[in-house]
């Protein structure tokens, strides 16, 4: 496919169902040539033959038959289940190569967003990182332009942030003050007490507290992006500590009267407004 042609699929609007994906388009995608531009094209990719093309492209076919013969196990799994084993065994193949970080870095700086996405859960499978070196590497996929690659990010972190909650909330304060929103999101997204198709923080869920080590950095955050990460936070929380919810939206209220602050604090109680258990001064804000 020429150049002109490439641009040409990277300028489309996305389908709105799998059948009115145009066979170019599908082609492309597997082919590793452009990135999804919606949840739609996401997953409808074929996740074995991109495995095979862009190992193909990239040249490293040394183990590409088991490669993908392990990824098409994977297919009657989920998106997500399926995603993190193929970068589950990206990860174990990289072990036995002699130029793992120059193969990593082909993986995660490629063209294709799920590319990009399997080398995000390659770090996830490698359980040898410390901390700070498990966030470090992961910025880049975490900053990522690609929206599915920078939630696959805060994915792929939660579970180690949650071995060490006060641990991983001081290191997430560098987060939660860098110039770019994609990073301060997703160190709030990452420690949710509910989160979005993931497991639930329990200790989060008894007592919310910690996380306003890093959620007062960012309660009059100027990026809306952020902002509904916030009040998703805040909700989460409303669900098992109503009231822990309710008197940090009224000090926020005072101590930050900004109409960032206001959106948050609106979005942080609409559960709360449905149960009708809101004060009438906070009354006010959830229905303005």
């Amino acid at each position: 496919m020429h150049t002109v042609e490439l641009e040409r699929l990277k300028a489309r609007k996305g389908a709105r169902k799998r059948s009115e994906i145009p066979n170019d388009v599908l082609w492309a995608l597997n082919q590793g040539k452009i990135e999804t531009v919606n949840l739609v094209e996401w997953l409808a990719i074929d996740m074995p033959l991109l495995l095979r093309n862009s190992l193909t492209e990239i040249g490293w076919t040394k183990q590409i038959d088991d490669l993908y013969d392990q990824s098409l196990k994977l297919q009657d799994q989920g998106i997500t289940k399926r995603l993190k084993g193929i970068g589950k065994i990206l990860f174990q193949a990289l072990e036995d190569e002699e130029n793992p970080t120059e193969i990593f870095e082909t993986l995660a700086s490629h063209r294709s967003d799920m590319v990009r996405a399997w080398a995000t859960f390659s770090i996830a499978a490698d359980q040898t990182l410390s901390l700070p070196e498990r966030l470090e590497i992961m910025r880049r996929f975490a900053a990522d332009r690609s929206f599915s690659v920078r939630e696959c990010a805060w994915d792929a972190l939660r579970s180690y942030l949650v071995e060490d909650l006060a641990y991983s909330f001081e290191l997430l304060t560098e987060w939660v003050k860098d110039e770019d929103p994609n990073i301060r999101r997703c160190a709030v997204e990452a420690t949710r007490p509910r989160g979005v198709w993931c497991q639930h923080i329990p200790t989060l869920k008894k007592n919310p507290e910690p996380g306003l080590t890093i959620l007062e950095f960012v309660r009059s955050d100027p990026s809306n992006y952020v902002q509904r990460s916030v009040g998703n936070w805040l909700n989460d929380a409303s669900k098992s500590n109503p009231d822990w919810v309710i008197n940090t939206c009224l000090r926020w209220q005072k101590e930050s009267p900004t109409k960032e602050t206001i959106w948050i604090i609106k979005h942080a109680l609409r559960t709360l407004k449905k149960q009708n258990t809101l004060s009438q001064e906070l009354e006010g804000i959830a229905i303005n």
